[in-house]
């Protein structure tokens, strides 16, 4: 049966208005505030990271961008919040090491699977950590940080918490250079900087980024950075690579990470754009002021580097019975 001349145009007036109606839906994306979860309290190297990002992406998204700090079990809290949340590109995170290298081993239950448990979108960059000791301690250099430990059969070393990346790499030394080396929790790198320096414990371990104005006072000693490279902050303190711990290297690394199957073009927009704002001279800047090495790349090679930081970390994590 053949439809009236009229009913047929006015089927295609419809079916055009349905397509109109469904196309936007995607293409308006975003029409409302996004929001980066960052696993941290405001004021760390991480939230800083994130309120850079937010500033530029609502620049370019032509959408409000907010900072929402929701630290916790070792980045977990945020993480879960995040790996719960709908795949629609308004809830994202501010990803490094700590929510999914370490916290998710250090908690009784696994929470999540870091790797599959996101969309992993853009590596913004890393920083290391840095090894440093109080300047009355018989320590200058690593090797001496081994020897005393073989000799006295035990060294502390602070870090700024339970299962933090200071703490983590700690328990790397620990296996790496088989010796014994006991921990000492702090509640921030702030107090245990305090004990450092006064000469409580002789080592600590921290990202390196909160630490440059004191060796620079001479108030503690760095003894290497935990990068292949190292650090233009510190162009004086040796890599462990040169120092000849290949197996020691660890950087914390910051990436923008979202809930798991994201539509892949918001992830590719989203990559882009960060891609594009680590370009900016102004950004690079005050990326290197804060220690970071800035490292655009693909989400495929985003989440290969997350993959194999996972690797790494895990077995550490669990074999030393960290637990949060």
């Amino acid at each position: 049966m053949t439809l009236p001349l009229n009913r047929r145009r006015a089927l295609k007036t419809l079916a055009a208005c349905a397509t109109a109606v469904a196309l936007p839906a995607r293409a308006a994306w975003p029409d409302k505030p996004i929001r980066i979860v960052v696993t941290f309290p405001p004021g760390g190297a991480s939230d800083i990271v994130a309120r850079v990002l937010a500033e530029h992406l609502a620049r370019k998204l032509g959408q409000g961008v907010v900072v929402d700090n929701r630290p916790g079990a070792g980045g977990s809290v945020g993480g879960l919040v995040v790996a719960q949340a709908p795949a629609d590109g308004y809830t994202l995170m501010l990803s490094n090491s700590t929510p999914i290298s370490i916290g998710p081993f250090a908690l009784e239950k696994q929470p999540y699977d870091p790797v599959e448990g996101f969309s992993h979108i853009a590596l913004i960059g890393s920083a290391p950590c840095v090894v440093m000791a109080n300047p009355a301690a018989p320590i200058k250099t690593m090797a001496d940080v081994e020897a005393l430990a073989r000799r006295s059969g035990r060294l502390d070393f602070g870090s700024g918490g339970p299962a933090s990346i200071g703490h983590i790499y700690g328990e790397l030394m620990k296996k790496t250079m088989g010796v014994n080396m006991v921990h000492v929790p702090y509640r921030g790198g702030a107090p245990m900087t305090t004990d450092l320096i006064s000469g409580v414990i002789p080592v600590g371990i921290d990202v390196l980024t909160a630490y440059v104005p004191y060796f620079k006072a001479g108030q503690l000693v760095p003894l290497a950075v935990t990068s292949a490279n190292r650090s233009p902050l510190v162009p004086d303190v040796p890599s462990v690579v040169e120092l000849g711990y290949r197996k020691l290297v660890l950087d914390n690394f910051f990436g923008l990470s979202g809930p798991p199957r994201m539509a892949p073009e918001l992830v590719a927009r989203l990559n882009t754009a960060c891609n594009e704002i680590l370009g900016q001279a102004d950004v690079r800047k005050r990326m290197v002021d804060l220690g970071i090495t800035t490292s655009p790349a693909s989400p495929a090679a985003f989440g290969a580097f997350v993959k194999e930081q996972v690797a790494q970390l895990a077995p550490t994590v669990k074999g030393a019975g960290v637990r949060l």
